[in-house]
């Protein structure tokens, strides 16, 4: 028959489950939205540069504006050539006149054709503009004399120049960027999706254009772009920030499941306290309820003079001495562990010799054990040395490791071996049985307050699990410590090191 889950565990459940879905709700979202941040950080890093560039964008479109029109004429025969300060400004020149013209590029020839009714209505001092067609894209100078337009190509290699000086002084130091005039790509229908592939993929083998501006009229067909020139600088922040992102959110999640697992274990840990406390209260009360009930019985029998024999008399008194004995040793054991968890315990350390500490345990041990029978060995050391320690504490400490010994040993079996040896600065006080033995897996634990091992012996054998937690605690706080080797079915051994006084 399946057994019921204890009240306890049940609640622990429900908490457990509830902070599951308090935490896990919100961290998803979270989770989600730093997903989406991370997906879209390459677009937020663009548009952050941008906007930078397309600051420093329209003052370089301000400052070339101003270069064309301080272009100074430096001859208009044959054609036009335009100049700034050294930088010669124009290459293959033209004319145009009576609707003829003349030019050795047949690209540009056949661009002017169509305009030469407008090119007549130029004035007579040089501008720069742009004109269009199927045969390309060119940025022009021209100026009218009288009714011959005379005009020139605009050098792609000066503008270049041009706007490389511009850049020097807008573009700070550590970012890398190159200002260039490039034409308006105007896909007719019928291009459709090739264009667009080709664009694609010019875009994906050529440098990474960060941020463009449309020339203004008579510039209009032209783009002033920045593209890179080393490292893309949205790749590389873009990448620095997802990585941010991402070891801040792995960092999260690491500490937000670290204190899941600690809550639960916590949680658990109260729970199953709780459970062992409660188990306390039960055994306590069941183990005073047998002496009470005794004394109570034993004072009747007196009390309605049942018993008149002396010899039953004492008999009956001595048993009455025993019980209330047993009780005021539990009653003790409960305030001992009430004081050390407190951390009111008082200890008086007094210098004295191991062997009176060994003395007094045994003596004790044997005086509770007059009527039982057991197979005490003691061995010590020809010199144990002193130790600074409180006489009460540590033999009851030791006497608990003896009783342990004598209730966990087998019926018929019941030899104790108490030795004392010195290692290095210590005295190391061992206490071997033959008894059950305790598990491998339960020897860490056997120390924990209200732990008792789970075996068909120990269900019948009193005990509140204090005593080891008790012993434990009053040697620590002697600067020693307490360990076990343990074999099921053979025995164990408890060894009580303390430091010696040197």
């Amino acid at each position: 028959m399946a057994v019921p889950p204890s009240v306890e565990l049940l609640s622990f459940r429900r908490t457990f489950t509830r902070l599951i879905l308090l935490v896990v709700l919100p961290s998803a979202g979270l989770l989600a939205f730093g997903i989406v941040g991370i997906v879209n950080e390459r677009a937020a890093v663009e548009k952050r540069i941008e906007v930078l560039w397309t600051g420093r964008l329209a003052t370089a479109q301000n400052e070339l504006a101003d270069a064309f029109a301080d272009a100074q004429v430096r001859s208009t025969s044959p054609t036009l050539v335009l100049q700034r300060g050294s930088l010669q400004l124009t290459d293959v020149g033209f004319t145009v006149s009576a609707g003829e013209v003349v030019c050795e590029d047949p690209r540009i020839t056949a661009a002017l054709k169509p305009l030469d009714v407008e090119l007549m209505s130029l004035p007579e001092r040089p501008v720069i503009f742009s004109i269009t067609s199927p045969q390309g894209t060119f940025l022009v100078a021209a100026l009218r004399r009288g009714q011959k337009v005379i005009g020139a190509q605009v050098s792609a290699k000066a503008v270049q120049t041009l706007l490389q000086n511009i850049g020097d002084h807008l573009t700070p130091p550590g970012e890398e960027g190159t200002f260039m005039l490039v034409p308006v790509k105007r896909s007719s229908p019928a291009e459709g999706m090739v264009a667009r592939l080709a664009e694609a993929r010019e875009a994906a083998l050529g440098d990474r254009e960060l941020a463009g501006l449309l020339m203004p009229l008579p510039l209009q067909d032209f783009r002033l772009v920045v593209v890179t020139t080393g490292a893309d600088p949205v790749a590389a922040a873009s990448t620095r920030n997802r990585w941010i992102y991402s070891v801040l959110l792995g960092l999260f999640y690491i500490t937000l499941a670290l204190g899941v697992i600690f809550t639960g274990r916590t949680l658990y840990r109260e729970a199953r306290l709780s459970r062992l406390k409660t188990d306390f209260v039960s055994l306590v009360s069941h183990e005073l309820r047998t002496p009470l009930t005794s004394i109570r019985m034993f004072i009747e029998m007196l009390a309605l003079g049942r018993v008149k024999d002396p010899v039953e008399m004492q008999t009956v008194l001595d048993l009455l001495s025993k019980e209330t004995a047993r009780l005021s040793g539990m009653i003790e054991s409960v305030l001992d562990w009430s004081r050390i968890e407190s951390g009111k315990k008082q200890y008086r350390r007094e210098r004295l010799p191991t062997t009176d500490l060994v003395d007094a345990a045994v003596n004790a041990f044997k005086a509770q054990r007059i009527d039982a029978p057991f197979d005490l060995q003691l061995t010590l050391a020809p010199n144990l040395g002193e130790i600074e320690v409180d006489r009460d504490a540590l033999s009851g400490a030791l006497l608990n490791l003896l009783q342990n010994a004598w209730k966990y040993s087998r019926e018929g079996d019941k030899r104790i071996e108490l030795r004392g040896i010195v290692d290095d600065d210590f005295v190391v006080l061992e206490v071997e049985d033959h008894g059950v033995g305790i598990p491998r897996r339960e020897q860490k634990r056997i120390f924990d307050r209200f732990y008792r091992v789970d075996s068909l012996l120990t269900r019948d054998t009193e005990g509140s699990g204090l005593g080891l937690s008790i012993a434990q605690r009053i040697v620590q706080a002697h600067d020693g410590w307490i360990s076990v080797d343990s074999v099921p079915g053979r025995g164990s051994t408890f060894r009580i090191h303390l430091p010696l006084v040197q």
